[in-house]
């Protein structure tokens, strides 16, 4: 099969062959004939698929044959790194066709996104929160839609989303096509699907379970020496693009400054970061400026890098879900990936989860020459020795005052206890 044989628009192929597409993924040979039909469509497929091109060619077809200028195609997205990735897709696959787009998120100024809503766009990518802003302020309408897109269902479920996704869809008035992809289908999920989606079609790619694209190792190490461990890794490996996982937004500060100051190239993404940072960060890793990129789960959503050559678990994830989608950064359609793991003994737990999934077991591994045995650091009850603090003398006037304190105002007498 190749794109020729769903008759896009002249203009829309264009984009396809500049985005240098060959031929369809297995989600977009699925979910784009049904797409174009004007079925509802649930996709359940991993990141990296391809899943944007499937949903945004039957979006740019449906809008090139009706009136320019007014949103009649609105996509959700749970995180703004995955909005602009798919607001980049579209102006790729529509710079032929004259359809305007633009993203819509927090973190930034509302101003500039009401200036460009009023000088007219067909479609929008905006995340669930930025949105209902724009609803209530009464500077987005509605009225025009005829597609909806829901973007990475399960991870909106994971962050809260779901209750701002209802409100939105009860500002949808009028019949509309929707398209809802998910790696997962947790039961919220699949509530939402019964409620919103017409007869859909169910277009499923693969299992939930990591891509075979992708090998696995642990390498068991205590937790004080996961960062020496990590900077070993990095100078005596031949790592192109490390996109490393840390569970906590001070971990990943840490981890990443750890890592500067051995000399790597590195930068971090959490979600305490101000938007302008947070895409720096992200811009340079997908240049090629930083080799390193630490990221938290919810922050790393969205990261679109094709050439990631590993994924490091600095901290194994929670959830058998969780690492499916840490590791899909690599390894991704067609190219092949390594997902290192760094587990201690209260994560065996989790290792076995993982090896069911696999179902088989992961390869264990150690670095030659690291000092696995090094001394745990001394934990005192205090960092440094409490100051000493010479008595305060009183002064003249206090010692004045506290002789006129009557007699039944004053401080009872410490008496030695009858133990010592």
């Amino acid at each position: 099969m190749s794109f020729e044989s769903f008759n896009l628009h002249p203009a829309i192929m264009a984009g396809v062959k500049s985005a240098g597409y060959i031929d369809p993924t297995p989600i977009q040979a699925q979910a784009i004939p049904p797409a174009l039909e004007g079925r509802d469509l649930i996709g359940l497929a991993q990141t990296g698929t391809g899943k944007t091109a499937a949903y945004v060619l039957p979006m740019l077809q449906k809008l090139l044959r009706g009136p320019r200028g007014k949103l009649r195609a609105l996509i959700i997205s749970p995180t703004r790194e995955l909005a602009e990735q798919i607001y980049d897709s579209i102006k790729g696959l529509s710079q032929h066709t004259g359809l305007r787009s633009m993203a819509i998120y927090g973190g930034v100024s509302m101003e500039p996104q009401k200036s460009k809503i009023r000088t007219g766009v067909d479609i929008v990518v905006a995340c669930p929160g930025r949105l209902l802003d724009h609803v209530w302020q009464g500077t987005i309408d509605f009225t025009d839609v005829e597609m909806l897109v829901i973007d990475e269902a399960d991870r909106m479920f994971d962050m809260g989303f779901l209750p701002d996704i209802r409100k939105i869809l009860k500002c949808l008035m009028h019949q509309h096509q929707t398209l809802l992809f998910s790696a997962t289908m947790p039961d919220d999920v699949r509530k939402l699907v019964r409620d919103i989606l017409k007869d859909p079609v169910t277009v499923q790619i693969g299992t939930i379970a990591p891509a075979t694209t992708v090998a696995h190792a642990l390498y068991p190490v205590r937790q004080d020496l996961k960062t020496s461990l990590l900077k070993s890794l990095l100078s005596q490996s031949d790592l192109e693009s490390v996109l490393v996982f840390a569970r906590t937004k001070h971990r990943t500060e840490k981890v990443a400054l750890a890592l500067a100051q051995a000399g790597h190239s590195v930068a971090s993404i959490q979600g305490n970061l101000s938007q302008f940072r947070r895409q720096a960060a992200l811009d340079g890793f997908k240049d090629g400026t930083f080799k390193v990129l630490v990221a938290t789960d919810i922050a790393s959503r969205g990261i679109d890098v094709s050439d990631v050559s590993h994924v490091i678990n600095y901290d194994m994830p929670d959830t058998a879900e969780a690492y499916i989608h840490r590791i899909g950064r690599t390894g991704r359609i067609g190219k092949t990936g390594d997902a290192f793991t760094f587990v201690c003994a209260e994560d065996e737990p989790m290792v076995r989860s993982l090896e069911r999934l696999l179902k088989a077991p992961i390869e264990r591994r150690s670095i030659e020459g690291f000092q696995y045995d090094a001394p745990e650091p001394i934990k005192n009850e205090f960092t440094r020795p409490p100051l000493s603090r010479r008595p305060m003398r009183a002064s003249p006037a206090e010692r004045s005052s506290s002789r006129r304190v009557p007699s039944w105002r004053r401080p009872a007498a410490r008496t030695q206890s009858a133990s010592t």
